[in-house]
């Protein structure tokens, strides 16, 4: 029986990226690869990308050309690019690394052991495409020993919107959504290897309409359905839009109780004349209303945003609103960047605002967020939270895991604990975390 062959993986970018990878291994697995942590004695190194930040695929090319001595010295070496630079770049990664051997899109890793049979034959292996097919429906299941307690979840990809900033619709194609049947036969797979929580992922979640048994069903009809799974304990989605935040999904975060008290919304600007700019469809004022409504259905929520500054056109009465929706709403976390063009984007042809004013309104409003989030922090103290242990800490005796509302916690207790969910008397915010006492396990 010949050894197996060494598979290096390294992953940018979002949590859906995460997942992919996830399956690209266990896809390639079938071909006799296992996953190594370190890409210096790989037989093949994969790159799966993200092409959302400024200069994403300068930056790949600068990670490929790191990966040159070693390709120099065993010319045997598969070094691939997946994901969304791929999609975007396709046969140009080739002619400017001429030592690529594949490329291949987020939609078509399922064709991985494909590829891989004709990079043995010497070939160089390209697919970009977006198939007809299901990607879903040609990928291996998910059983493995020793499964982390978390888990990702793909339920839907791609994305509608077209907001004028963003390259998803063109990476990962138009909205698609898999069937409830799969999504759940995968989650019972899951907690049959020890994983308590998943987290639903997509690049427009609360627009999932996957097929079910009876008719089409919406994001909220699949929580519940999940929520009936034995040792499935806790679900979280994310990213949501807010036009398809609707009333079933609203009630689902009053009446489920697996269904966890934290939700990623973005909002990405507060005033309308940037919003109508950027193509979000919605105004401030309904986002705020919105949020209105989802806290009367859970007050313990805590919110989550993304915000976008120095989007073309931005003034500082523009970005004063912005910071106006965040005193008004609040947030326990965040994330923020400026504004940097993608090409092929609307917005990356209209007049752009100075750097110098981006970095400025940017830490400006880190500032404030900054605030909020240490004020959500430190009124967790003296509360007791659920908190999944998810791995040993630092600290001899500690463990570390998220609680409820996705902090991240530590506490004194057994690594039997590990994949548990225990309560924490919590009595000190930190930084970026909070630590506790355990009362119950």
């Amino acid at each position: 029986m010949s050894d197996p062959k060494k598979l290096f993986i390294k992953t940018y970018g979002c949590q859906m990226n995460v997942y992919d990878s996830e399956r690209i291994a266990e896809t390639l697995g079938g071909s006799g690869y296992t996953q190594v942590e370190s890409a210096d004695d790989a037989d093949m190194i994969l790159l799966n990308t993200c092409h959302i930040r400024e200069k994403a695929a300068e930056k790949v090319y600068s990670e490929l050309g790191r990966f040159r001595p070693l390709k120099e010295a065993r010319p045997d070496l598969r070094i691939g690019v997946a994901g969304c630079v791929a999609q975007a770049e396709g046969e140009e990664i080739i002619r400017r690394q001429p030592m690529v051997d594949l490329v291949v899109g987020p939609q078509s890793y399922h064709r991985l052991p494909d590829m891989e049979r004709r990079l043995a034959k010497g070939e160089r292996a390209i697919d970009t495409d977006f198939p007809e097919e299901d990607k879903f429906d040609h990928l291996p299941g998910r059983r493995r020993a020793n499964r982390a307690p978390t888990a990702f979840l793909t339920v839907q990809e791609g994305c509608d919107k077209f907001c004028a900033f963003c390259v998803v619709p063109y990476t990962r194609g138009a909205e698609v959504s898999r069937s409830a049947d799969r999504i759940l036969e995968e989650a019972r797979m899951l907690a049959a290897d020890g994983v308590r929580e998943v987290t639903l992922l997509g690049q427009n979640v609360n627009a999932y309409h996957g097929a079910g048994a009876d008719g089409e069903w919406d994001l909220a009809r699949l929580i519940w359905a999940l929520s009936e799974i034995n040792g499935l304990e806790r679900i979280r989605f994310t990213t949501s839009h807010p036009n398809d935040m609707n009333e079933a999904l609203i009630e689902a975060h009053r009446d489920c109780a697996k269904l966890m008290p934290y939700l990623h919304l973005p909002v990405q600007s507060g005033s309308d004349k940037v919003l109508k700019a950027m193509n979000r469809k919605h105004t401030a004022a309904d986002y705020i209303g919105l949020i209105s409504r989802i806290r009367a259905a859970r007050p313990d929520l805590l919110l989550s945003g993304d915000f976008i500054v120095g989007f073309p056109g931005e003034t500082e009465a523009d970005f004063e609103d912005t910071l106006s929706l965040i005193r008004e709403v609040g947030y326990g976390q965040s994330y923020s960047f400026k504004y940097s063009t993608r090409p092929g984007t609307p917005a990356a042809e209209r007049a752009q605002v100075d750097e110098a004013t981006k970095t400025d309104r940017l830490h400006r409003l880190q500032a404030l967020l900054s605030e909020q989030q240490t004020d959500a922090q430190e009124a967790m103290v003296g509360r007791e939270v659920g908190v999944l242990f998810e791995k040993v800490g630092r600290e001899p005796g500690q463990l570390i895991g998220k609680s409820d509302h996705l902090h991240a916690v530590s506490a004194p207790a057994h690594e039997s604990l590990i994949g548990q969910i225990g309560r924490v008397h919590i009595t000190a915010a930190l930084s970026n975390s909070l630590s506790g006492v355990l009362t119950t396990g």
